[in-house]
This record gives C-alpha cells, sequence and structure tokens, in this order.
C-alpha cells in the first residue's frame, strides 16, 4: 500500500485548505485511512481517521466541528477539509493505513503504511 498526501500551503488563520491523499497497491478497503500531524518539537498526533470499508468517522477532540474527512472510492482518495484554520493547526500531516480498531484508531503504531507529509502552516 502507498500512500500520497497533497494539499498543504500558508494560510491565514481562519481560512481553509483540502488536504489529499491518494492510496494505490494492495489491498486497502479493509484498512483504516487517518490523518496524523506533528508540529515542532512534539509528538505525532492523531487528527482524524475514516473506514474505508463501511465509513465510520473518528476526530481528535481539537478538530471536532472544524476538519471533515471523507473518501472517494472511484478515485481511491481520501479528503480532509480543514476549516476555521488556527495557528496551532500548524504542522506537518501525514496520512496513513492500517488495521485499526476503536481502541487503536489514535495511534501511531497501528497504522503500517505512511505517506510523506505535507506542511500545513496558519498564520496569525
Amino acid at each position: 500500500v502507498q500512500l500520497q498526501a497533497f494539499g498543504g500551503g500558508l494560510v491565514q488563520a481562519g481560512g481553509s485548505l483540502r488536504l489529499s491523499c491518494v492510496v494505490s497497491r494492495g489491498t486497502f478497503s479493509r484498512y483504516t485511512i487517518a490523518w496524523f500531524r506533528q508540529a515542532p518539537g512534539q509528538e505525532r498526533a492523531f487528527v482524524a481517521a475514516i473506514r474505508w470499508s463501511g465509513g465510520s468517522i473518528y476526530y481528535a477532540d481539537s478538530v471536532k466541528g472544524r476538519f471533515t474527512i471523507s473518501r472517494d472510492n472511484a478515485k481511491n482518495t481520501v479528503y480532509l477539509q480543514m476549516n476555521s484554520l488556527k495557528p496551532e493547526d500548524t504542522a506537518v500531516y501525514c496520512c496513513a493505513a492500517g488495521n485499526a480498531i476503536v481502541s487503536t484508531i489514535v495511534r501511531p503504531q497501528t497504522y503500517a503504511y505512511w505517506g510523506k507529509g505535507t506542511q500545513v502552516t496558519v498564520s496569525s
């Protein structure tokens, strides 16, 4: 399974960005696809996840109501729509794939496959 993340950039506080994660190779229909982010000097943190089959969705409390995760099966792509961005959302955002259960969905160790990150910078 290979993942590629796109769509980062520089945006002012209150603005929006949409990240895309293209998933290819292998059988990933049973996987959960998640977004994580890592700010300088901080640990990698869970942002959101979606089950490819069934579509169950999970969010970190810090992004609920502002971020929306979705998938397009035809394009093998998972999106992260980020609205009302704040300076504290600044980080490198990565997408990952793995077999996750509810109790492990927020743990980076759950995910076997990772794409390269994309930088999101929110200016105040």
